[in-house]
């Protein structure tokens, strides 16, 4: 079962996410791994190159911690709310440190991280002609189409080295389920030298068994698996919490200064030792409010003789 594989974030985060590392916590607006974000600003990592297709409010976070040297994304914003503040001003005034930026449109970094899985040398990518993203990004560049001779811009190979993959479900080796909005989390983690997958339950193998097609993460590419229940917080789980959109507008105004900044991750990041104090400050009714009410598919039948 590798249940050598299961340990604390704590542990994972130590063992392996290094300092300079370039890294992918995954999960596009579903399943980002808040969790690990905060666990990585608790233990001061620093200078990593992180990558994320928007970097949303986690890598805010991270970044005014001072854990980033450089910011690999496609579209910085707060969703529905309005800019990254952090982000911003660490990218204009170098406060509390200054940051490189690399930026392509969402099918370009997804592309590059394709491109890292599946070891191609890159990847052709349309959405780069005509926008002005070539001009400033040496990253992006092209080549002669072999068939019909016309330029094709295209992106290089995205190979972080580590990844961190929130999933619903998993077994102690790492098998992992995922449903509801599938990003580029696949991709991720078979692009990057280590896997972290935090889940929401470890469960027995038979029942990841039970159901193949939704087994997005084999065992045989992850490196530590933890349970880490309400890990994408104040992001979303589908069937266990819902998005807590009050604190994304929030998050709005808790980052118009760097100080009021640094008050929040002083009592949610520092001031806590790890998830599950962090949703025992929820507290019950936050937590109550977020909890969806039931929906279940319809079962499948996968048969066999």
């Amino acid at each position: 079962m590798d249940a050598h594989k299961v340990m604390p974030m704590k542990e994972a985060v130590s063992k392996f996410v290094r300092d300079g590392d370039t890294a992918y916590l995954a999960g596009f607006t579903h399943l980002i791994p808040f969790a690990a974000g905060h666990e990585i600003i608790r233990q001061k990592k620093k200078d990593l190159t992180l990558c994320r297709a928007t970097p949303d409010i986690i890598y805010d976070q991270m970044i005014a911690a001072g854990c980033a040297k450089k910011l690999v994304f496609s579209y910085a914003g707060n969703p529905g709310v309005g800019s990254l503040r952090c982000f911003r001003r660490s990218l204009e005034k170098g406060v509390p440190q200054g940051i490189e930026i690399e930026e392509y449109t969402h099918f370009g970094l997804s592309g590059r991280l394709f491109a890292g899985a599946t070891n191609m040398p890159f990847l052709p990518v349309r959405t780069n002609a005509g926008s002005d993203l070539p001009a400033n990004n040496p990253r992006i560049r092209a080549v002669t189409d072999p068939y019909t001779g016309d330029e094709v811009s295209v992106v290089p190979p995205l190979r972080p080295d580590v990844a961190v993959v929130h999933v619903q479900r998993c077994d102690a080796a790492g098998n992992a389920h995922i449903w509801g909005i599938v990003g580029e989390q696949k991709d991720a983690a078979f692009a990057s030298k280590r896997v972290i997958i935090s889940a929401e339950e470890i469960v027995d193998e038979e029942i990841i068994r039970s159901d193949p097609n939704r087994t997005l993460i084999p065992d045989f590419i992850v490196s530590a698996v933890v349970r880490e229940p309400w890990c994408a917080h104040p992001s979303y789980t589908q069937g266990y919490y819902d998005r807590d959109n009050a604190f994304y507008v929030s998050w709005d105004d808790i980052t118009k200064e760097h100080e009021s900044t640094m008050e929040w991750m002083e009592e949610w990041v520092y001031g806590v030792e790890d998830r599950a104090a962090y949703v025992r400050k929820l507290g019950p009714e936050k937590v109550k409010r977020l909890l969806p009410k039931p929906a279940h598919a319809a079962p499948v039948d996968y048969g066999s003789v």
